[in-house]
């Protein structure tokens, strides 16, 4: 595809990057504003979704380094998750060109809705700043469980699964917030960099605008990852709670419309 983009075209999706790669190091979601981006500038929806990969790789990434340089993601206690959500990311991916996707469409958002609820009403949804890190793995089923279905619905669909890995690390894995946070970066960098070599094996990927959005995402990332490590609960709560019910929102929409 040639790639003759306005040069305000580059500028909104350099802006665009920089948001969502904020958005997608404190809770995920960033996807919700760089994929309809990359579609409103002319992109083919598969080259789009190939090419966000590209560009969330470099973001997810970062914000993973930043979570484990500041001791809040320990490699050695997740690497049966890390093997996991590897092969089910595969799987998710090869199960998008074997399933009709449409009633996961109508499922999403009831999903995700029942997500936002959960958090709302439930005072230890998201952890608690008393809990301690955890210097032990936890045990193999729960992570190969939780890596395999998350890994294969993040390379089979993806819209929310920054979300379902921070809820469902901090309920099945007991982590407090921030190490919940750290786990689910790295673990989206394992999906994203998986289902990134099946669509640029397929050709579904525009490097340049790639690389440029990445770098944008990078840095949104990098502000993002300190900005949650900071701040703590009250910061990221807020957030997690309006990208998960825009989320649903733009599900619904898309589905039900």
């Amino acid at each position: 595809m040639d790639l003759l983009l306005d040069p305000s075209h580059w500028a909104i999706l350099a802006v665009i990057g920089i948001i969502a790669g904020f958005i997608d190091a404190i809770v995920g979601g960033g996807g919700l504003l760089s994929i309809p981006a990359l579609l409103t500038v002319g992109i083919p929806p598969h080259l789009a979704l190939g090419t966000n990969k590209l560009a969330a790789c470099f973001g997810s990434v970062t914000s993973s380094f930043t979570f484990y340089k500041q001791q809040l993601f320990t490699p050695k206690l997740w690497k049966t998750c890390f093997v996991a959500t590897f092969i089910g990311s595969i799987a998710g991916c090869i199960l998008v060109f074997m399933v009709d996707p449409k009633w996961l469409d109508k499922i999403l958002p009831l999903l995700i809705i029942g997500i936002a609820i959960y958090t709302l009403l439930s005072p230890k949804a998201m952890g608690d700043d008393n809990i301690n890190l955890p210097v032990e793995r936890s045990p193999k089923h729960k992570q190969i469980g939780q890596g395999f279905l998350l890994g294969s619905y993040d390379g089979f669909a993806g819209p929310g699964i920054g979300a379902f890995w921070t809820v469902t690390s901090v309920s099945l894995h007991k982590l407090p917030l921030l190490y919940s946070c750290g786990l689910a970066r790295v673990m989206t960098s394992v999906s994203n960099i998986t289902a990134l070599i099946i669509f640029a094996s397929m050709g579904q990927v525009q490097w340049v605008l790639g690389l440029w959005m990445g770098f944008c995402m990078m840095a949104g990332s990098y502000i993002g990852a300190r900005s949650a490590i900071r701040f703590g609960i009250p910061f990221i709560k807020p957030i997690f709670i309006i990208m998960v019910l825009s989320t649903a929102v733009h599900l619904t929409w898309s589905a039900w419309g």
